[in-house]
Parts: C-alpha cells; sequence; structure tokens
C-alpha cells in the first residue's frame, strides 16, 4: 500500500529541497547558499543548468548588461586585456555604462598603471556619460 506513495514522497523531498534552497538564498544575500552552488557546479550538467539560468536571470533583470558580458565572453576578454579593450570598443554605450557599474561594484576594474590608461579609462568614463 505505501508503495502507491512514493511519487508524492519524492515530490515532496524536492518542495523541501527547493524551499531550503529559497531560504538559504534570503539569508545574508545567499551567504550560505554560495558554497552549496559552487560544489554543485563541479558536476558538468549542473553547471550547464545552473549557468544557464544566471544567465537567463541577468537577461531579464539588466538586458544591457547581460549583452555587454556576452560581448566579453565572446571576444575571450577573460584571457586578453587587448581582446577586452576591443570588446569594450564594440559595446553600446549602454551596454558600457551597466559594464562599468557591475565592474566598479565588483571592484573589478583594474587600476591604471600609468598615465595613458588613467586618461584611457576617463575617456571612456566619459563616453558613457553621455
Amino acid at each position: 500500500m505505501w508503495v502507491y506513495f512514493t511519487p508524492l514522497y519524492i515530490l515532496g523531498a524536492l518542495l523541501l529541497l527547493l524551499g531550503a534552497f529559497a531560504l538559504l538564498a534570503r539569508l545574508r544575500g545567499g551567504r550560505y547558499l554560495k558554497p552549496i552552488i559552487a560544489t554543485l557546479t563541479k558536476v558538468p550538467i549542473l553547471e550547464r543548468w545552473i549557468t544557464k539560468g544566471s544567465k537567463l536571470a541577468l537577461e531579464r533583470q539588466n538586458p544591457a548588461l547581460a549583452g555587454a558580458i556576452r560581448k566579453l565572453e565572446r571576444a575571450g576578454a577573460d584571457k586578453d586585456p587587448q581582446r577586452a579593450q576591443q570588446a569594450v570598443g564594440r559595446m553600446t554605450p549602454a551596454e558600457k555604462r551597466a559594464w562599468l557599474e557591475a565592474a566598479g561594484d565588483q571592484g573589478a576594474l583594474p587600476t591604471p598603471r600609468n598615465r595613458a590608461e588613467r586618461r584611457r579609462m576617463e575617456r571612456v568614463r566619459k563616453d558613457v556619460g553621455r
């Protein structure tokens, strides 16, 4: 008789797991959920699902930033700074503005090493402000 209720047990366990994830995501801005997600991303299929979900969420939340990130990934900006500069040059002003805000919030903007780099960064910020 209890075998007939097995699908309900499985569904209940999945709902309980989803509720736990939702609760952990709310506590302190997801501080407790991040290590769990980092562990889950080591499984290839879960990594693809999590990446796809985060990209879709970013697309809904901030389309300009999603477009900027897509252009940076396509250019291979994480491997070569010159490619990153070229990708930034191809961005629309809205994408540049969104990318600069996001990079500034995370402290990812590099500090200029010399006067030329500092002036180039100021020019980009000035162009974005228009």
